[in-house]
């Protein structure tokens, strides 16, 4: 993959401390927040309803400032450069952040020039993003026509328009098809093979034992778990899979 410029040798994230509370609360919504993330390595971020996982996001990519704490991509400091450091990420929102009016080229397009991609190359970026995820075919369809998967798949290349070297992927299959999940799941595999590093929230289990080499649970903005699937199964022996594991850790009482 081609990339404005060479990341210098460092983990793609490199997270410290990071704290943040939404005032009146007095209970932090993250507290002590830290995580690293190296080239090609896909870790799993889990929780419950309201354990912090999007606020976690939200720091990471800079779209909140932090109460404490600091965040490095590619060895540069978020906060205090983030054009610079922003250059290296794709987020793929919860919801889907596209002109339903537009066509999937079109949004594509939009976006891309926003990352200062023009010419011959926004075209071939664009060309190359929707084949990724499967949308040539469907590249002139305005997105309202889109199905959910079809939306969901669309919203991951508008991500990838710049090459990004570190991905932040917040729900990105909830509520599609297997078969748009299966093909997200397998293109985001394809992409840590050629050492794009990524975080991955989801709630469905099996997603994360099936990408992710490593797995961090939160849960009321505290990390209380985090290693490899094999070593967290090791230290609870009692538990048959991640699935036992996160309610084990977590509960099994509802969040709303």
């Amino acid at each position: 993959m081609m990339h404005p410029e060479p990341p210098p040798p460092a983990d793609l994230l490199s997270a410290e401390g990071l704290a943040k509370t939404y005032r009146p609360a007095r209970t932090p919504a993250l507290a002590s927040f830290s995580l690293s993330i190296g080239p090609g390595e896909i870790v799993g971020l889990l929780g419950p309803n309201g354990a912090g996982k999007t606020t976690a996001i939200s720091l990471l990519t800079g779209l909140l400032a932090p109460d404490s704490g600091r965040v490095a991509i590619c060895g540069t400091d978020l906060f205090r450069h983030p054009g610079k450091a922003r250059q290296w990420i794709g987020l793929v929102p919860q919801h889907i952040a596209l002109y339903p009016s537009l066509t999937a080229a079109e949004n594509l397009c939009y976006f891309g020039s926003m990352y200062r991609i023009a010419g011959r190359r926004l075209k071939e970026r664009t060309e190359a993003c929707l084949e990724t995820v499967g949308l040539s075919s469907s590249a002139h369809v305005r997105i309202g026509a889109f199905s959910g998967g079809m939306q969901r798949r669309a919203n991951l290349a508008v991500a990838l328009m710049h090459q990004p070297r570190l991905l932040f992927l917040d729900e990105p299959t909830a509520g599609v098809d297997p078969q748009s999940r299966n093909l997200i799941l397998d293109r985001l595999t394809e992409l840590s093979r050629l050492g794009v590093g990524m975080l991955y929230t989801t709630h469905y289990i099996e997603e994360a034992e099936r990408i992710c080499a490593r797995i961090a649970v939160i849960d009321e903005g505290r990390t209380i778990a985090h290693g490899s699937l094999q070593g967290l199964m090791d230290a609870h022996p009692g538990c048959g899979d991640l699935g036992q594991l996160f309610l084990q850790l977590t509960g099994k009482e509802l969040r709303d």
